[in-house]
């Protein structure tokens, strides 16, 4: 679904774009493509991962990245030659648990001590919540930064003040607890610092400062999972973004001629001559071959369309990127940025 290069932005307003959907829709791949979109005009933007996968790291090409602002990429210049630049955070929660101890409790090196103890342990992997608290809460530190260039101060460089924040965040089956979880931790804290902290990412994910994307592929399953996200998205009071159909097959057929080829309406003779004006050693076996094959691409078509109309009737922005032959690389990546881009969605 492609548009004018100059349309306007869909989401201008947004500072944090959270992206999830069904596990192998690909949500993590169009996550680092629409970080590269938003790469332009030289904003800068942050890249976010949370759930310990290293897939930034590969689809990049780069080492592991540690818990830590790395840059990783440049978006594609813009038409007067500007391109913003993306950073990569690998979000772990036993690190992010040290740092908040640090910020909130003024800990410093008795949180490490904590670590060796099991303390950090326990918190992120028995304690209900707090591994999603964290994570949450780092993204929510990442995005409340000033946007405005870094630069150096008398004790270093100042942390990088993000224009834009994307965060590849889990599946549409866990979206709506991972983002919510700080609203049932408001509620359970009545003052103090976490309590103040909680209600500020709730804040922040429920204003027009986020917008919650959601990623599928056109198959009844995972169209499904996203209508249900969006209703879960609706209901909890948080903001949905737009929806990104992925992996989309080429649609060189017109719909009159699907519709004879689902039907039988092919001249199996006529086929045969094409090919052998083509120069092709021609058998009965190849034609019924082939025609069995835009049979089944055919029907294939007709249940993509209908899971489309289903997509559409969600009412909210839609955009569409292909499937790209020999998998996902940095150019591929650049040149799927390019079709959000056009599209609206950056």
């Amino acid at each position: 679904m492609s548009a004018h290069p100059d349309r306007p932005v869909d989401w201008p307003q947004v500072r944090l774009h959270v992206v999830t959907g069904k596990g192998g829709t690909g949500k993590s791949t169009v996550a680092a493509a629409l970080a590269l979109a938003l790469a332009s005009s030289g904003r800068n933007v942050l890249l976010c991962e949370v759930e310990g996968r290293q897939g930034i790291a590969r689809m990049f090409d780069v080492d592991p990245l540690p818990y830590e602002e790395r840059r990783i990429a440049k978006g594609a210049p813009d038409a007067t030659g500007r391109a913003g630049q993306v950073n990569a955070l690998h979000i772990d929660p036993e690190s992010a648990l040290l740092e908040y101890l640090s910020m909130y409790y003024k800990l410093g090196r008795a949180g490490k001590a904590l670590d060796r103890f099991g303390v950090i342990d326990f918190a992120t992997t028995v304690a209900p919540g707090v591994r999603d608290v964290l994570l949450t809460g780092k993204v929510y530190e990442a995005v409340q930064r000033p946007a405005r260039p870094e630069k150096k101060s008398g004790r270093g460089r100042d942390p990088v003040r993000y224009d834009a924040v994307v965060l590849d965040a889990p599946p549409t089956g866990r979206i709506g607890q991972f983002l919510g979880v700080n609203s049932e931790l408001a509620g359970l804290a009545k003052v103090g610092p976490v309590k103040t902290q909680a209600d500020k990412v709730m804040e922040l994910l429920r204003s027009p400062r986020t917008a919650v994307h959601l990623v599928t592929i056109l198959e009844e399953m995972p169209v499904q999972e996203t209508s249900d996200g969006i209703a879960e998205l609706r209901a909890a009071g948080l903001p949905v973004g737009g929806v990104v159909v992925n992996l989309v097959r080429p649609q060189a057929l017109g719909a009159g001629a699907l519709a004879r080829v689902r039907e039988g309406g092919v001249d199996p003779t006529a086929i045969a001559s094409e090919l052998t004006r083509a120069m092709v050693d021609v058998d009965a076996g190849l034609v019924g071959s082939l025609l069995d094959e835009a049979r089944d691409h055919a029907v294939r078509r007709q249940l993509e369309d209908e899971q489309r109309a289903l997509v559409a009737a969600e009412g909210v922005p839609t955009y569409e990127l292909p499937r790209i032959a020999g998998g996902i690389d940095h150019g591929a990546l650049l040149e799927m940025a390019q079709m959000l881009r056009e599209q609206g969605m950056a």
